[in-house]
């Protein structure tokens, strides 16, 4: 397979429209049709439950489904069909995840704001959660742990994983494994739109729960954005489509590692993309000389070879302006391979996850470095970040005042309530003060 070398753009050569069209994602988020096939689709699961579940499953998946959740006998074969080195490996992944993510626990906080004004934040989790594990054309296991690992952590009581089958009718064993290493029992096996479906309306089969969580395909982040919108569905994590990586390097990048990196994101997907801006024209050209020569002998290399499709190999002025076109694309997976990346780490905001250095490839974060590898892509990195124990969580506001509380802070609140012309809120108020003996 013969692979053309990736052209190398002059970004001080183009004109404002080009440099957007440089940097727009390969499909837009809202594509016309798939979204009305995507709506369709909820609607079906939504009003027919199992019957349309099992037919869409034996149509896309090419399964006829009795039941959707894995069995007990399904676990203990995928147990004895992953490896014992790979379950080892998964063990210490888990373990990392878990440290990392421990540390992030928030705590409850009270204050008292004035005299007899108690405040307080309580955390609690959110009862049911539904996740998200693609098992398309390469199954993600990982996946598993980056959301049930701080799902339990966080306290959620009820968890609910959901994956595609395969064409007989079983789970991905790695993804079973993984499951039962982090301690979930509910594996339904149903993918695409139609699991966000399920998950958000809930079937007979499959519980309604309150928030959704992990990364998919195109369909799958459009029905997420679907059910959010719907107050009768659930809300979810974040946007997240399409795999992306963006790489600032400069010349003392090995391109050898360059192009390793912008392959091992490009094999995700036909849609997926990948980006290298440098200000050195000598490692753009080595790197697009590396890309090609080490795509030739990778199992996924005509789905890689699709994605280099739209890569974009980008001479910069410096690294300052690598910087702020990172921060312009907002990408979902940040490399910086230069000879200080750390100096460059203030101005860099607009990222899902960084990776400092040239020891320090994105794979490591997939896997087993500890934070999460579930972050948002298309650009939601400028306002979303990615799953932690956060996003298991809510935080409760309580107030409790006594009544010299009242008394010190009620003109107030009842003065505001006024200058918004809300007058009960101002009589719900004035009336308690009345009660104390204080001039409303």
């Amino acid at each position: 397979m013969s692979t053309p070398r990736l052209d190398i753009i002059d970004w001080s050569r183009l004109a404002e429209c080009e440099r957007d069209s440089t940097l727009a994602r390969p499909k837009p988020l809202r594509d016309a049709a798939q979204l009305a096939a995507v709506r369709t689709i909820l609607a079906d699961v939504r009003h027919r439950g199992d019957t349309a579940l099992r037919e869409l499953t034996l149509r896309l998946d090419g399964c006829d489904l009795a039941a959707f959740d894995a069995t007990p006998e399904e676990f203990a074969a995928a147990e004895r069909e992953v490896d014992a080195d790979v379950r080892a490996a998964m063990r210490a992944a888990i373990a990392r995840v878990e440290t990392f993510h421990t540390a992030q626990i928030a705590h409850d906080i009270r204050v008292e704001t004035a005299a007899g004004v108690h405040c307080a934040q309580i955390i609690r989790p959110i009862a049911r959660v539904g996740l998200y594990a693609p098992a398309g054309s390469a199954p993600l296991p990982s996946t598993v742990w980056m959301l049930a690992v701080p799902a339990r952590i966080a306290g959620c009581k009820d968890i609910v994983l959901a994956t595609p089958p395969r064409r007989d009718g079983r789970a991905d064993p790695a993804i079973l494994v993984a499951a039962r290493l982090c301690g979930v029992t509910r594996v339904v096996k149903i993918g695409g739109a139609q699991a966000i479906a399920a998950l958000a309306y809930g079937t007979p089969s499959v519980p309604r729960c309150d928030k959704l969580f992990g990364p998919g395909n195109s369909w799958v982040t459009a029905a997420k954005l679907e059910v959010a919108a719907d107050p009768d569905g659930a809300a979810i994590d974040m946007p997240a489509g399409p795999s992306e990586v963006l790489v600032i390097a400069d010349e003392s990048a090995d391109p050898d590692f360059v192009a390793a990196d912008l392959l091992a994101q490009a094999e995700h997907g036909a849609d997926s993309q990948v980006l290298l801006l440098s200000p050195s024209p000598h490692l753009l050209d080595a790197v697009s000389r590396a890309v090609a020569a080490q795509l030739a002998d990778l199992p996924r290399r005509e789905i890689a070879a699709a994605a280099l499709a739209h890569a974009r190999l980008i001479r910069v002025a410096d690294l300052a302006q690598a910087v702020a076109i990172s921060e312009r694309y907002a990408p979902e997976h940040l490399i910086v391979n230069t000879r200080t990346p750390r100096e460059l780490l203030p101005s860099l905001s607009n990222a899902g996850s960084i990776f400092l250095g040239p020891w320090s490839p994105e794979t490591v974060g997939d896997y087993c470095a500890g934070p999460n590898h579930v972050l948002p892509t298309l650009g939601f990195a400028r306002s979303f970040s990615g799953v932690g124990i956060d996003s298991f969580v809510r935080r409760v506001n309580v107030q409790e005042l006594d009544a010299a509380g009242l008394a010190g802070i009620g003109a107030d609140a009842a003065l505001l309530a006024r200058t918004e012309q809300l007058e009960a809120h101002a009589r719900a108020v004035t009336r308690r003060l009345v009660t104390l003996g204080k001039k409303p």
